[in-house]
């Protein structure tokens, strides 16, 4: 129970389906790339051979800035 959007019985519950997308999306992200497990002494994607690192909260934030970045260029063009 890492995320509690999945329950009413707090406050991170998620009203709008976009926000529950979103949340799951990084909590996801964190789980897999940033967070060591105890039984594989890594992250499940260095475990998978996605990545050959350990990421940081940092890269997780630059990526997300990058994107952001890429949908700003999108809707320029559009609009």
């Amino acid at each position: 129970m890492h995320s509690r959007r999945m329950t009413r019985l707090t406050n991170a519950f998620s009203k709008k389906l976009a926000n529950h997308r979103y949340a799951s999306a990084l909590h996801f992200l964190y789980y897999n790339f940033v967070r060591v497990h105890q039984t594989l002494k890594t992250s499940p994607a260095m475990a998978s051979g996605v990545t050959k690192r350990l990421w940081e909260i940092k890269d997780v934030v630059e990526m997300l800035e990058a994107w952001e970045a890429v949908q700003q260029r999108v809707l320029v063009r559009k609009g």
